[in-house]
């Protein structure tokens, strides 16, 4: 898959923000933490704090349980660039084998509406503004504009 043309005017981005952290579920939260300084720090609009705080949150969390298999010797990755315009691109990155997006079964639909997880990419799908899945899914792009 190509470079999202989207992400490449981030390359320019005014503030960055580079975290790794160990494949642990107990490093998520800390990082999110990290992170909503950054959102709050370029005065993005206050109503968007939760959208991209739970967006993250799922992210990470998929990152660490279903890339990395919850595997602290492993490492997860997330890059943050705010551009002028106050628009965020978070992109995170796990040393997984990776996953179609596409076969993700639909939460709000048949037996998938009673499971007790896969929501996450839903979620994330509805809270950001634009999301690409890249490197066969091992790495997500998330704008919130």
């Amino acid at each position: 898959m190509t470079e999202n043309p989207e992400s490449q005017k981030f390359e320019t981005g005014k503030l960055k923000l580079k975290i790794t952290l160990a494949a642990d579920r107990n490093a998520v939260d800390p990082v999110v933490q990290s992170v909503m300084e950054l959102v709050r720090e370029v005065h993005c609009d206050p109503e968007k704090y939760d959208a991209i705080e739970l967006a993250l949150t799922e992210a990470l969390a998929n990152a660490v349980v279903h890339g990395a298999k919850a595997d602290p010797s492993k490492i997860v990755e997330c890059d943050v660039v705010a551009n002028e315009d106050k628009s965020m691109l978070i992109v995170v990155r796990d040393p997984g084998t990776g996953f179609d997006p596409g076969q993700i079964p639909n939460p709000l639909r048949g037996e998938s509406v009673y499971s007790d997880h896969g929501r996450g990419i839903f979620l994330i799908n509805q809270l950001m503004d634009e999301v690409k899945f890249l490197k066969n899914g091992t790495e997500i792009h998330m704008i919130k504009k």
